[in-house]
Formats: C-alpha cells, structure tokens, sequence
C-alpha cells in the first residue's frame, strides 16, 4: 500500500461508525479490528454510534450480543455511545448517519465511516483539513435518474440549491460537459468529516428531513429512498466552505480505507492486501470466536468461500458494471450479506 505522506502535528480527531443489532454490529467490530492493526498510533476517540429503542424503530436495534459488545469496547478500545432516532430510524436506517452524529462530542473534529469499511493505513497521518469538509468520490452517477420529458441534472441540482439559499455555480466541476452527471457535486456517503458534529449534524438533519418532507417539484419523478443521505450530503459539504477532493488523492478509498460494502464484493474486486488484511485481523481466537456468529463472515473469511469468489474474477479486468459482479457470484450460490 502507498506510503501516507507525514504530518509534523496532526490534529487529533474522533472516528465515528454505527453499531446496531445483526451486521452492521459485526461490521463495526471488523471495522475497529482494522483500525487498531493498521494504525496503533491512533490517539482519538472511536465511537461505535448506538441506536435506542423509540418510536421510530419496530424492534429493539441495539447490540445484542454480549460478547460482541465486549469485544468492542475491552478488547478493541470503542466506545458505544447511545443516541436517540429523532428523524429515521427503522423506515431510513441510512438516517442513523445523521441522527447519530449526535452521540461524538461537539467542536471536535470527526472522521464518519460507513461501518462495511476497512481501515488499511494511517489514517492519523491523513492531513485532514477539518475546516473544509468532503466525502467518498467513489461514486457511480446513481441519482438523478433522468426521466424522458422531465428535468435534466441542472435543473434537478438547482431546485435544491436554491431552496438551501446556496451558490449553485460554484459547486459545478466545469471541466466536466453540461448535463453529465460528473460536473455536479455528488458523493458517496460512506466517508465524510468537519470540524464540528454538531454543526454538521444540524445542516444535515435540516437539509435530509426538508428534501424527504417537502421536495422540490423538479424531484417529483426521483426515488430518494436509499439516496436522501447522497443527495443532501453535497448541500451540507458546499454550505460548510468543503468540496471535491480537499485531500490529497489516493488516501480514502485508497491506501488507508477500503469502502468494501459487502463481503462478497470485497473478495470480488479489492486488492490482494485488503484481502490478507480482512484475513489477518480475523484470525485471533478472541476475535474469531465472536465474529464467527455472523454468517458472511464464518463463510466468507473463516471458512474460505471468499477464495472461491476471488477466483471467479480478473481483479485487473473485472466487469464494468457492479451488477455483473453480483450476478456472477449469486449464480456459483456464493451470494452473502
């Protein structure tokens, strides 16, 4: 993996992952297994962000398993940090991204992961520029879905901007032709940070709830169930003074975190280190002996069916589009999540 270029003072920061009952539990502790074997130097905080029981939720979507609580917080240095589903919750578990930047403390800088992330570097070596946030720019162009007769991507991007009061023309990637998707300010949400949670938190709690309540007119024919998280995120990123790429390239998503989604995928199309990385930090007893009880992973890792998936593919010549990807491995049955 590339070297992460040296920073004489870095700041110190939080890293904040969800938890909750079944996989993303799971995923956290492989998640924070990661970061103390790829970067032991880490001196912030790391919260496992919990949701609790309340109106917004059917059943209870806390950690249920005792041992895996354990292991997070005695054997792996979390946090589990409880916090309330005042807006999503069971009908938007995407929302627990939001809601739950409520659980760090506030005006401290933060780093967010999507929990199916792999922490494979330094990341406290990241020259992270707080005051000018930004987000995964691994990314297809999956919202907006243009419709034949409707509103293209100006018109789309625009309606929203100018319900926010923001500079629309600033935010466009005029290296990029008009009307593709790429000249548009548009990310994954699987990463992002700032300098405060709070404030962050409360651009995107008002900007996710008043799109999902009250959209534009131009959004009448798009589906913001799963992308409300994507489709504010870049409101909120523009509105705090952040942007397309504030950090060096090849760092996130790339030498020090794997956004790898799904088990299955990762066998698929990552790279061999990510591979033996998933494989190394799985093996101790303490560790296996808990992460065992989720299913992908005794199959995938602790039994070896992610071999199999590896071998159906060319990593340096995999299909163009993810569901080719997909489809391939549900037809050898070694479809997991």
């Amino acid at each position: 993996m590339a070297d992460t270029p040296r920073t004489d003072s870095p700041t110190r920061f939080n890293v904040m992952v969800v938890g909750q009952s079944g996989r993303i539990g799971y995923e956290a502790a492989l998640f924070a297994a990661s970061l103390r074997h790829s970067d032991p130097d880490f001196a912030g905080r790391l919260i496992v962000a919990e949701p609790q029981p309340g109106p917004l939720w059917q059943d209870d979507p806390r950690i249920a398993d005792s041992d895996l609580r354990a292991l997070l917080e005695a054997e792996l240095g979390a946090e589990i940090v409880p916090f309330r589903s005042d807006h999503f919750g069971q009908s938007y578990p995407y929302g627990n991204k939001i809601d739950g930047l409520k659980a760090l403390p506030p005006d401290e800088p933060f780093v967010f992961f999507d929990s199916d992330t792999l922490i494979t570097g330094p990341l406290s070596r990241v020259p992270f520029d707080f005051s000018r946030p930004s987000a995964s720019l691994r990314r297809e162009g999956t919202w907006p879905r243009i419709e034949l007769y409707g509103p293209g991507y100006t018109r789309i991007w625009r309606s929203l901007y100018d319900r926010f009061g923001l500079d629309f023309e600033s935010s466009l990637d005029l290296s990029q032709p008009d009307e593709y998707w790429r000249r548009y300010l548009y990310f994954n949400a699987g990463w992002f940070f700032h300098a405060d949670p709070a404030t962050f938190g409360q651009r995107f709690t008002e900007y996710a709830t008043a799109i999902r309540d009250n959209p534009p007119d131009e959004l009448v024919c798009q589906s913001l169930d799963p992308w409300l998280d994507q489709v504010a995120l870049p409101l909120v990123i523009h509105a705090l003074g952040g942007g397309r790429q504030t950090l060096p390239e090849g760092l996130l998503d790339g030498s020090v975190s794997c956004h790898y989604r799904l088990l299955p995928l990762l066998y698929a199309r990552e790279s061999d280190a990510v591979v033996d990385l998933v494989e190394r930090i799985t093996a101790p007893n303490r560790i296996k002996k808990v992460l065992k009880r989720h299913d992908p992973i005794r199959r995938m890792v602790l039994q070896h069916r992610g071999a199999k998936v590896r071998a159906l593919f060319d990593q340096s010549d995999l299909p163009r589009k993810e569901e080719q990807i997909r489809n391939r491995i549900k037809r050898r049955n070694l479809w997991m999540r």
